[in-house]
């Protein structure tokens, strides 16, 4: 039986609903981060996601948390708790963010983990003069950039040539207290992602979509070869509004979605890269609250609804929640209070269910051997 993880997004860019809730700051700072996440953590959430943009995609003109000096702190600031700390390769030559990784990794006593981005918003890479490659390229840049991280997380000297980096009898001390280096997660729908998890991922992220959906992209993942790896394993974004009953749940998202009406999301669609999967999926379904699919993975509702479509997509193989709340540190306490002991209590309801019926099965094929028996010796 999968174990869920549930963790949640820190506010890196400001509210992850409406940016004009009366009840949380409009703009991202690391004291309200700080805030959310240590609250987080007190309250059994187990993994955090830190999202990296340099200019925010919503409007240049609103604040963005820089995500790895905020990382680095937040590894001080918690205990136990999954920092995710996500990267776009083409910010960080590999060497440079390797050695950066191990240092978070060693201040947090091995709770860094890395999530590598491709790229999709192409303003951030052309204001700051960056080379701005094809889709396809960025996956194989990305692949040659992860293939030197590791290397160097290895404890070995190495030297490296490829189309994109040189390295020349490199060696890094200390080397990770992750065993054996932090945990690579990697999302992205396109076949070069696709590929790429397969290949070099820990954990494949999905974009919050309907649990059909979510079956068949865990179906193809895993008819990819592994060769000796660990299996892969699965995660998803989702936007969560939970009350009593199912008339306040929608309530509450028609609230969210007036609130957060008059956004303006001209200059994110505009950057965006046409070649970006992600953005064909969800260009074909209605635009919900929160990103990377948000309210799309389905959990609005009442308690028992909310932690029933949890407990499926687990079935369908999701280990890893990665959720986002408006306004935050309540829901936080509202979801930890009453959906996370539904999600469980229902597991093992589940659970229990399918024991008995394993137990029925055997009952049924025992009686019925000797009569087989008879048969064939007739």
């Amino acid at each position: 039986m999968i174990q869920p993880r549930f963790g949640l997004w820190a506010p890196v860019y400001g509210p992850w609903g409406a940016r004009r809730h009366p009840g949380e700051p409009s703009q991202a700072s690391y004291n309200f981060a700080r805030e959310i996440v240590v609250e987080a953590e007190r309250l059994g959430f187990s993994v955090v996601m830190m999202a990296q943009h340099i200019i925010n995609p919503l409007n240049n003109d609103y604040d963005q948390l820089e995500t790895w000096t905020a990382t680095a702190a937040l590894a001080e600031a918690t205990e136990s708790i999954e920092l995710i700390g996500a990267v776009k390769p083409f910010f960080f030559h590999p060497a440079i963010l390797a050695k950066m990784a191990l240092g978070i990794d060693e201040i947090s006593r091995g709770r860094l983990s890395i999530n590598l981005i491709s790229g999709w918003y192409l303003p951030e890479m052309q204001q700051a003069g960056l080379t701005n490659r094809a889709h396809d390229e960025r996956y194989g840049y990305s692949r040659e950039w992860l293939q030197v991280v590791k290397s160097l997380w290895g404890r070995e000297k190495i030297s490296f040539e490829g189309d994109f980096f040189r390295i020349e009898g490199l060696q890094f001390h200390p080397g990770p207290v992750a065993t054996p280096h932090p945990r690579v997660y990697l999302g992205g729908e396109s076949e070069p992602a696709r590929a790429l998890a397969a290949d070099e991922a820990d954990v494949y992220l999905i974009n919050g979509r309907p649990v059909e959906l979510i079956r068949e992209l865990i179906a193809d993942l895993r008819r990819r070869p592994r060769g000796s790896r660990p299996a892969l394993r699965f995660g998803t974004a989702g936007f969560v509004i939970a009350r009593l009953s199912q008339a306040e749940a929608e309530e509450e998202h028609e609230y969210l979605a007036r609130l957060a009406a008059p956004q303006d999301y001209t200059k994110l669609m505009g950057g965006i890269d046409p070649q970006a999967v992600m953005f064909k999926t969800f260009a074909n379904g209605p635009r919900g609250l929160g990103t990377n699919g948000g309210t799309s993975l389905g959990l609005v509702g009442d308690y028992d609804t909310v932690a029933r479509r949890i407990v499926d997509l687990i079935d369908a193989g999701i280990e890893t929640f990665l959720l986002q709340f408006q306004p935050m540190k309540q829901e936080l306490q509202r979801f930890a209070e009453e959906i996370i002991p539904r999600v469980h209590n229902l597991q093992h309801r589940r659970g229990a269910a399918s024991e008995r019926c394993n137990i029925s099965e055997t009952h049924i094929t025992r009686a019925e051997s000797p009569i087989q028996s008879r048969s064939e010796g007739a």
